[in-house]
């Protein structure tokens, strides 16, 4: 199986460079994987999908606003960090621009001196382990300096920074939105609710892995990054029981369905724990918990496609693709979103 396999040809006019004001107004593919069947619908109709005793899974992290722009200290050159890891309470796993004259021991300012970095260590892929010092609590300081961490693909600046945010997130920890949770409202999850659908919440700290390309062409050799994970007592106990009932387990993004087949058993049943997984989920994968899907349109050879095809079928997912193109869906974080059934 190689990466190229994967490829799709998508013009750049129909990457989505902003939200829709109306966030349940995408439009939404519906995709049967069993006949290969497509229907055009909008994401409002994703309710005439579900039935009563389904259980919904949404993941409830909350993004950072994760860049921050400084300056080195003695020579006033400008740099720019991007948090990835959170180590301990003062120390980070950070990206820093430019990154060859960020050495050990060099320390940069932002805001004025309401917040330093001195850069303890350069680990692989040239990113950095850096200490921070602030007064205070240094959500409060990140939220008075920091930026939401786009992804490179959107150019244009984002006016309200809640739209890269889903209305349940809720557990600080994210470099980037699990997008397919920002076509929902409050509302319509209350809609879902009162037609007898469960809804559970986990948790995967979403990091920028997610838009690194795939850089070997044989799919096998490709390493995938860690990242996060959280499912309580509760929310488990939500998914189990309409695993038991016989109702279907749906996941809302790629992210959920990662922590969801990184944590079930054979039988497809999750246990309430917390964690690190690089779980990669590609094409003769065998699915344990999750039967259907809400999503995004991904990029390219992405890993995300790759977890699509092995839900949906490669030939399906690749010609539902070509469709959406055709039909000029917008594509990626802002863009609308497909459901698997």
């Amino acid at each position: 199986m190689n990466t190229s396999d994967f490829y799709f040809n998508l013009p750049e006019e129909l990457i989505a460079q902003v939200p829709l004001e109306d966030r349940t107004a995408s439009r939404l593919m519906v995709l049967d994987r069993v006949t290969g069947d497509i229907e055009h619908k909008h994401f409002y109709d994703m309710i005439n999908y579900l039935n009563p005793g389904d259980c919904l899974v949404l993941n409830n992290t909350r993004v950072i606003p994760a860049r921050l722009f400084g300056t080195r200290e003695g020579t006033g050159g400008k740099v720019e960090f991007l948090l990835l890891t959170r180590k301990n309470e003062k120390d980070w796993e950070v990206l820093v621009k430019p990154g060859k004259k960020a050495r050990v021991g060099d320390r940069v300012v932002f805001g004025e001196g309401i917040l330093t970095a001195t850069i303890k260590e350069i680990i692989e892929d040239g990113k950095r382990i850096v200490t921070f010092e602030y007064e205070g609590i240094f959500e409060e300081v990140l939220d008075q300096l920091g930026e939401m961490p786009l992804p490179p693909y959107i150019h244009e600046k984002l006016e309200d920074k809640e739209r890269y945010q889903t209305v349940y997130s809720k557990h600080d920890g994210s470099a980037a939105a699990p997008t397919a949770g920002l076509h929902f409202t409050q509302e319509l999850l209350e809609q879902i609710k009162e037609k007898g659908v469960h809804i559970a919440y986990v948790t995967l700290h979403v990091g920028l892995g997610t838009f690194r390309p795939v850089k070997v062409e044989d799919v096998l050799e490709h390493e995938m990054h860690s990242e996060f994970y959280m499912i309580d007592e509760e929310n488990a106990k939500i998914i189990n029981e309409a695993k038991a009932r016989g109702g279907k387990i749906i996941s809302v993004g790629t992210t959920s369905t990662r922590t969801l087949e990184s944590n079930a058993n054979d039988e497809g049943f999750v246990t309430a724990s917390s964690g690190w997984t690089n779980i990669f989920i590609y094409p003769g994968y065998k699915f344990k918990c999750v039967d259907r899907l809400f999503t995004n349109f991904h990029l390219p050879e992405s890993t995300l496609i790759m977890l699509v095809s092995a839900l949906a079928g490669y030939d399906e997912v690749l010609h539902a693709y070509n469709e959406a193109v055709k039909e000029r869906y917008r594509f990626f974080s802002f863009g609308d979103a497909m459901f698997i059934k």
